[in-house]
């Protein structure tokens, strides 16, 4: 069973031992989150751990789309029978991205299964998986962050843009300087853009 308490009713004894007043200790043992990221393949210095998805479907809706732009690695437990379903929704948040299926950890019939998103679920859409799953997706980088920031500024009037920041109280050199960071450009190219509208 691993470490009890990790996405595990012994969470629950563990709350109502402190309750009570009883010490709670740990010994190092199996954890199947931190055996699956160590063998990933995926970046270990940054994670969260998302343990199983819940049912509800407005629920799951919110973390997923929470997950969207996260930066970390992203540990997520599935059910055989849930897997394809969570490969569709995730592929749909997060498109295709880097990802490890961990399959049967520590058992007769381990498996690890790195590819991208995109491949994973094609393949266990044809090939039904059995066995508890651990999924390990990379995170989103933080250049992809940068340019998709900058796409969005880019549909903005630059005049916009600049009131933005100058409604905020900062002068208009600052604004200029903050816009072109914003848009990935220099002050100089805003400069010369904000005289050619006027």
């Amino acid at each position: 069973a691993g470490t009890p308490g990790i996405s595990d009713p012994g969470e629950e004894l563990v709350r109502q031992c402190h309750e009570v007043g009883i010490t709670v200790t740990a010994l190092p043992g199996a954890c199947a989150l931190i055996n699956a990221l160590i063998i990933s393949g995926q970046p270990t210095r940054r994670f969260c751990f998302e343990a199983f998805l819940p049912s509800d479907k407005k629920e799951r809706k919110q973390i997923l789309d929470s997950l969207e732009n996260e930066t970390r690695s992203i540990i997520i437990y599935e059910a055989p029978h849930r897997l394809v379903r969570t490969l569709e929704e995730l592929h749909e948040v997060l498109g295709d991205r880097s990802m490890t299926l961990c399959r049967e950890l520590t058992k007769k019939h381990e498996s690890i299964f790195k590819s991208t998103l995109g491949e994973i679920l094609a393949y266990h859409r044809e090939n039904p998986p059995k066995g508890e799953c651990v999924m390990i997706i990379e995170g989103k980088s933080f250049q992809e962050l940068k340019e998709e920031s900058q796409e969005e500024f880019l549909k903005i009037p630059l005049s916009e843009h600049m009131n933005r920041y100058m409604d905020q109280g900062y002068s208009k050199k600052e604004a200029m300087k903050l816009v072109a960071k914003d848009r990935g450009v220099g002050k100089r190219e805003i400069y010369q853009q904000l005289l050619e509208e006027e």
